[in-house]
């Protein structure tokens, strides 16, 4: 099976802060992949702007250097780099002053689409947003992408939803979150709703709970100060396993378009009720032999910062009353690895008696890595006496199963930045959307602050504080292991 590569409209995409390494790591190389795909046609052009006071060729000698380190070999030859280098321009302006911008405005294309990716700061969006318009480089066809975090609070997040509303409609504002890029992300929706196999079972009559684990193995070594502001619950759980929670629980869209998908991920964080304290556990890695503790990280020996939250939410709705989903994500945990498994209920009567164990039916679907999906089932062991089962998986890789030419599918900023192209917002969240996030979230931190809670420790490399186990087993049930 050969991945068809969809041409895009010629464009001009100026990347705000091309000189950091969000940019330097992600957008440029992903942009690179898809030239090298044959996505584009031959008059796109991408303009960084920073501060730097570089020259356009100066530049280029930046972005060759990224491409060579973060960009795949079999790509990255001599002639392609080249190639692409001839589409990159630069200009050195200040977001906060008109030094600049008459000169960007030179440099753009009349009649066709002008993305601005804001790879900056959130302080800088609104003044980005303001001199974009006040210049005159929007025009119908704009659209800007904006990177998390989206806010810090619900007040905060409504204050910048006003600020660029003021100067863009809803529909030219794409909020990027790199997880809904993923391909397996996306095959939630395809698995849920093209396969009459699950839809019919996807609901609290089959369904004991769902797990949803985001673990990651690195610190937060370079993000000291945002972590420390933010911790795990605002920098994860309010947007990445939300976003996850949304699309596993939603209801089947009227059909698969941006704002129908939107609307029901909007009814599915409208719906959860408050978290309970006692379904809640916050974790502080410690330092162990994988490397400092946390305190010594952000070098505050009292933080109570969290880098690891599990817990029990609930959706109040129809199709999942009484099912408990399960969240939980955290550094220095024992593997990088982030699956979502729906936990199917035990059948209602085993005919093979008490000797035969207790079997049920799980769902795992793998974001990363090895992106992929097991179903395990269960069957007679072969060659024993009697009938004694185990439980076997199904299991689909998605690079095996889609053939050698598959196997180094789109990353996620491929994906994402053509479809801003493309003008598609289906896997970009809306304004109301982040809001209603933060209307969830703020009440719990609010809550931690009240009672002066203090994360519980855990080792590096382990998975996890001891009472995320106590907070499943106290339900009768366990975490899935984390499995790289």
């Amino acid at each position: 099976m050969v991945s068809r590569v969809i041409p895009v409209d010629p464009f001009d995409l100026v990347i705000f802060g091309s000189t950091g390494d969000l940019a330097q790591r992600k957008i440029l190389p992903a942009l690179f992949r898809r030239y090298c795909a044959g996505q584009w046609p031959e008059d796109v052009q991408i303009i960084g702007a920073a501060r730097s006071e570089l020259d356009s060729d100066a530049f280029r000698d930046v972005v060759a250097q990224s491409l060579r380190e973060h960009a795949p070999a079999h790509c990255a030859d001599a002639k392609a780099l080249n190639a692409f280098l001839q589409r990159v321009d630069y200009v050195a302006l200040d977001a906060l002053t008109d030094e600049g911008w008459g000169q960007l405005a030179a440099k753009l294309t009349i009649d066709r689409v002008r993305a601005f990716y804001f790879s900056v700061g959130p302080r800088l969006f609104g003044p980005l947003a303001e001199r974009i318009k006040a210049n005159d480089l929007a025009t119908t066809q704009t659209r800007i992408v904006v990177e998390k975090p989206f806010g810090h609070d619900l007040g905060s997040a409504q204050a910048l939803n006003a600020t660029l509303a003021a100067h863009f409609s809803e529909g030219q504002i794409y909020r990027i979150d790199h997880y809904l890029g993923k391909e397996t992300v996306q095959n939630l929706m395809a698995v849920r709703f093209g396969n009459m196999l699950f839809e019919p079972l996807w609901n609290s009559q089959y369904v004991d709970h769902i797990q949803i684990t985001v673990a990651e193995s690195v610190g937060i070594d370079g993000r000291e100060e945002y972590y420390e502001r933010a911790g795990a619950m605002r920098d994860m759980v309010q947007n990445h396993l939300m976003q996850l929670l949304c699309l596993i629980a939603m209801e089947p869209p009227a059909k698969f378009d941006p704002d129908a998908v939107r609307d029901e991920k909007l009814k599915v964080i409208r719906a959860l009720d408050p978290v309970e304290p006692h379904h809640i556990v916050r974790g502080q890695f410690e330092g162990g032999l994988s490397g400092r503790s946390y305190r010594n990280t952000v070098g505050n020996p009292r933080s109570t910062t969290e880098s690891y939250v599990a817990l029990r939410a609930h959706v109040s709705n129809w199709r999942w009353a009484g099912t408990p989903f399960y969240l939980r994500t955290g550094k220095r945990l024992v593997a990088r690895s982030s699956v979502i498994n729906v936990m199917f209920k035990d059948a209602p009567h085993s005919i093979f008696g008490a000797d035969a164990g207790r079997h049920a039916n799980v769902l795992s679907i793998r974001l990363q890595p090895n992106e992929g999906i097991t179903l395990k089932v269960t069957i007679k062991e072969p060659g024993q006496g009697g009938m004694r089962l185990v439980d076997v998986p199904l299991d689909m890789s998605f690079a095996e199963a889609l053939g050698p030419e598959n196997q180094d599918p789109p990353d996620a900023y491929e994906r994402l930045v053509m479809d801003v192209i493309r003008g598609n917002q289906t896997l970009f969240m809306r304004g109301d959307e982040v809001e209603a996030a933060w209307a969830w979230t703020d009440p719990i931190i609010a809550g931690w602050q009240a009672r002066g809670d203090v994360p519980k420790p855990y080792e590096s490399g382990s998975t996890g504080p001891g009472d995320a186990e106590l907070l499943m087993k106290r339900d009768g049930r366990r975490w899935q292991g984390i499995n790289p």
